[in-house]
């Protein structure tokens, strides 16, 4: 007897195995006994071409979706501001601003507290008289954004003893500052010494030694200032008064410069700016040679 399955797509009988009986020697019965074909392909799972077996289900059950809470119209809102991404803010730069302000108590207060209200850090401040006798002119220098400076300009302007706020940020000008500063020529250990207030350093070197050392240091200052274009204005035993007018920036590196030998104190007037004056009699020079290097069409050969 032959067992069979039938294919559903063709309605087929497919031989699955056969039914036999055999007699026990023992028993004198007759026991049945299968004989198993092996499966067809279609109908088993294979690791080679990863066929899915045909008897299972061909679409499974999908879990339920959870029951996510119902969000009013204020939590989306506040849901979507919260994962906006902030605008990047406008880098911050250096600006130059000239107020010219009635000579008057008060002025610098009103000016600094506008300021001051909105957050902007004074990095310099110049206030001095001009030419005119109720006249002041005032230099501020602001590290801040674009957008809060002008602002600022325009509640500056409002003022009423303030005359005009001028902005140099973007002009050529004429910018000098004044450094007063007091350098040790004795060294590093002695500076170090004085800082701390020690009266009775005893130092290895000989006093001839010291004397040279002291000498060296003075000459290499003396140098320095003459090539920043500075003066030595006091010298002791132990130290050097120099002041140097110039821009910020080579005052910077000045004091870099200075900075081994022992600053004992500094100070600094501020920056004062003027902008530069515009040479009109080059400028129509320029355009003359430029008239003048033009070629006339006409007097060329043909093509």
């Amino acid at each position: 007897m032959t067992w069979s399955v039938i294919k559903a797509s063709t309605r087929q009988r497919i031989p699955f195995g056969v039914l036999s009986y055999s007699r026990n020697a023992l028993t004198h019965r007759y026991v049945p006994s299968v004989t198993k074909f092996s499966a067809p392909k279609e109908y088993t799972t294979s690791n080679d071409d990863n066929r899915v077996d045909k008897r299972q289900p061909r679409f499974k059950k999908l879990p339920a979706l959870p029951n996510l809470p119902t969000l009013s119209a204020q939590e989306a809102v506040s849901n979507i501001i919260y994962s906006t991404p902030t605008a990047p803010a406008t880098p911050v730069s250096r600006h130059v601003l000239n107020c010219l302000v009635q000579n008057e108590p008060g002025v610098l207060s009103r000016v600094t507290g506008i300021l001051a209200a909105r957050g902007f850090n004074i990095d310099s401040l110049v206030v001095a008289k001009t030419e005119v006798p109720d006249l002041s002119r005032m230099t501020i220098v602001l590290i801040a954004q674009d957008l809060g400076v002008e602002q600022a300009m325009k509640q500056l302007e409002d003022l009423t003893p303030v005359w005009a706020v001028l902005d140099y940020t973007n002009t050529k000008i004429v910018e000098r500052e004044l450094l007063l500063v007091k350098v040790s020529i004795l060294g590093s250990d002695h500076e170090q010494a004085m800082i701390q207030g020690v009266t009775n350093f005893n130092s290895s070197s000989t006093p001839g030694k010291r004397l040279l050392e002291t000498h060296e240091n003075l000459n290499a200052l003396n140098r320095l200032t003459d090539m920043f274009k500075g003066q030595i204005l006091d010298v002791s035993n132990d130290c050097v008064t120099i002041q140097v007018p110039a821009k910020p920036s080579r005052l910077n590196a000045f004091m870099k410069l200075i900075r081994p030998f022992g600053i004992l104190e500094a100070s600094r007037s501020g920056m004062m700016a003027m902008p530069r004056s515009v040479a009109y009699e080059e400028d129509e020079q320029e355009d003359e040679q430029e008239t003048d290097s033009q070629v006339d069409a006409t007097m060329l050969p043909p093509g």
